[in-house]
């Protein structure tokens, strides 16, 4: 059976690499709008799910709050461990595909992030993130999805772009097909020439929100991005959707 394509690109350094814009500061932005716009209790319960390298849930964790992170990455969870050690924090990081995921624990907030969904091949498969976050939440809890919008990025995606430091070449082309954006990421390095996909199912505003209503969540806010833009359907580069579990 062939595998998918997240399991080699993102057990890689090059992965670190390619999103390094995606830093400290980035998350720094992110957790301070989203905690503007939910009321959580202190020691409130936190699911990361998708965590990466952890950079959100060790800024919730020096907020006070008992956070768990969930991603298939050994290479980003051993950073996500080594970084939270560093600031002596207790986060619980646990190695689990989403879809297998399972926790008795109820939590007053769970995140997905940087486009962490639509990776999967079926709709079944990507929507089992809303079922199960719906029900690892206590009530009045608190889901918060972060993903591109489709039709912002079908009129403005980047076909190619190229990056070049002292130590290597990242070459980046996109392109959809199938309603699926699909990004080829060549690495070239000391001579040595890397190859690595993305593969995510684009899913329109409209459907996402039917989709999470028919969940059961509220639709508390729909953001554009994190800086209090609200969200259009058009203009918008972000779908953050805020939801609630009543």
């Amino acid at each position: 059976m062939k595998k998918e394509w997240f399991v080699e690109w993102f057990n890689t350094d090059e992965y670190l690499a390619v999103y390094k814009h995606r830093n400290e500061k980035d998350a720094e932005c992110h957790i301070k709008f989203l905690l503007s716009k939910i009321n959580l209790p202190a020691n409130s319960s936190i699911l990361d799910l998708a965590c990466g390298s952890g950079r959100h849930s060790i800024l919730l964790a020096k907020e006070g709050y008992n956070v768990t992170g969930v991603d298939l990455s050994d290479k980003l969870l051993s950073e996500a461990i080594k970084n939270s050690k560093a600031e002596n924090l207790e986060i619980e990081f646990i190695k689990s595909d989403i879809r297998d995921f399972f926790t008795k624990k109820k939590f007053n907030l769970i995140l997905n992030l940087f486009t962490s969904f639509g990776y999967f091949e079926t709709d079944e498969e990507n929507l089992l993130i809303f079922k199960k976050s719906f029900e690892f939440l206590s009530n009045k809890g608190y889901f918060v999805l972060d993903y591109f919008n489709k039709d912002y990025l079908e009129k403005n995606l980047v076909l190619f772009s190229k990056e070049e430091n002292d130590n290597y070449t990242i070459i980046q082309e996109r392109k959809i097909v199938n309603q699926r954006v699909i990004k080829k990421i060549t690495i070239e390095r000391n001579g040595t020439t890397e190859n690595y996909y993305e593969s995510v199912k684009l899913y329109d505003s409209k459907f996402l929100t039917k989709k999470l209503k028919e969940i059961g969540f509220e639709i508390v806010n729909l953001f554009g991005d994190f800086f209090e833009i609200e969200f259009n359907q058009f203009s918008s580069p972000r779908f953050v959707a805020i939801c609630q579990k009543p």
